[in-house]
């Protein structure tokens, strides 16, 4: 049950002043410290936190909207932000294949059963690898609780990826040029159709707020492609928050196979002021709580939940890391940036992760959660 809470009154224009001031002197502070391309980084990622939060775009709820009452305007805005980065990704891969990597990973037995789990994970917390970012940083209690635990699990769930990876998979499949290019929007646009027809006429509507903020995540998601090298990622920065904290209180990872390649070795080795995904992910967090303040705070009520809820949100933490690290990324890394970047994995990602999505909105109110 929730407890009824009084909407908070807006902040007041020094506070504001002051939100947008702390903001910029973060982002000088990590540019001075670490060179101008982190501190643009993190302005990314604020970006990506203010436009999720304060647009309320975001993958968990516009899939359990569709699920539950057949409302697709989420979901289009999803693909029309998709289609978009693809338009200016697939030139830049092609045109700067040494500078710029897609996210490209192969399909196979550990990469379907971890998007079917981490859909179903997703919706129980009602977050994937974005919204739980955002969500914690509004203030969400749930999410809160399930954050460090989906750090813990990207963590293992790296540590064993090679064992499951073991299992079989196929060559990674990558679609390229204007040809690639063209299947992919041809297929963002059946898909599309698709979600049109299975949607009620109400459902079919595209509201202006979030043609807006496909218009930002897009805009958002092409610079961090440019700054960083690669595409908008999630997951990979979790477990290295927690790889780093096991090597600081003694962990040997050297003979990890994961964590002890040599790529990985030195991003332990280096500052998380230099980690692109770090930086991106700490900016989705301070972007959404900036939006909070600036709305006048904590914007939703206080959470009662039964002790089975709790135990429930911890586990579906674990899961939505350990999953989301076999299926090579979570909505963000293999469905948003697989897609727009020409990945195969990404396709079948979504339409595991779909799959497990259906389950997890049955089991949500089974485990305690309302709504």
């Amino acid at each position: 049950m929730l407890i009824a809470a009084q909407t908070p009154a807006r902040a007041g224009i020094a506070t504001r002043a002051a939100l947008i001031g702390a903001a910029l002197v973060l982002a000088l502070a990590v540019a001075a410290l670490a060179g101008a391309r982190y501190g643009l980084l993190l302005l990314v990622g604020l970006g990506f936190g203010i436009a999720l939060e304060g647009l309320r775009f975001g993958f968990a709820g516009p899939w359990r909207a569709m699920i539950l009452r057949r409302e697709g305007g989420g979901i289009l805005a999803q693909l029309l932000a998709i289609a978009l980065v693809a338009v200016v990704a697939f030139p830049l891969l092609a045109s700067f294949p040494d500078e710029i990597l897609g996210a490209h990973a192969p399909v196979g037995f550990a990469m379907i059963g971890g998007a079917f789990v981490f859909g179903a994970a997703m919706q129980i917390v009602l977050g994937c690898g974005s919204g739980t970012l955002v969500n914690a940083g509004s203030g969400n209690a749930v999410s809160l609780v399930a954050l460090p635990f989906f750090a813990i699990g990207s963590f293992l769930g790296a540590s064993h990826l090679f064992w499951w990876t073991g299992l079989g998979s196929l060559p990674v499949v990558a679609l390229t040029g204007g040809s690639g290019l063209g299947v992919t929007l041809a297929g963002l646009a059946g898909l599309a159709a698709l979600v049109w027809w299975r949607a009620t006429p109400e459902g079919r509507v595209l509201p202006r707020r979030l043609m807006l903020a496909a218009l930002a995540v897009a805009g958002l998601a092409v610079l961090n492609l440019m700054i960083a090298g690669q595409p908008w990622g999630v997951v990979y920065g979790l477990g290295l928050w927690v790889a780093k904290g096991a090597s600081l209180v003694g962990a040997d990872l050297a003979a990890n196979p994961f964590w002890g390649a040599a790529g990985n070795q030195a991003r332990l080795a280096q500052s998380l002021l230099t980690d692109v995904t770090s930086l991106t992910n700490i900016g989705i967090i301070g972007g959404a709580f900036l939006v909070t303040v600036w709305r006048g705070g904590l914007s939703q009520p206080l959470q009662r939940l039964p002790r089975r809820a709790w135990v429930a949100a911890v586990i579906a933490g674990l899961a939505l890391g350990y999953a989301s690290r076999l299926a090579f990324g979570c909505n963000v890394g293999a469905f948003f940036s697989g897609i727009s970047t020409g990945s195969l994995h990404g396709w079948v990602w979504f339409a595991a992760a779909f799959l497990g999505s259906v389950v997890g909105v049955r089991l949500r109110r089974s485990l305690g959660f309302d709504g």
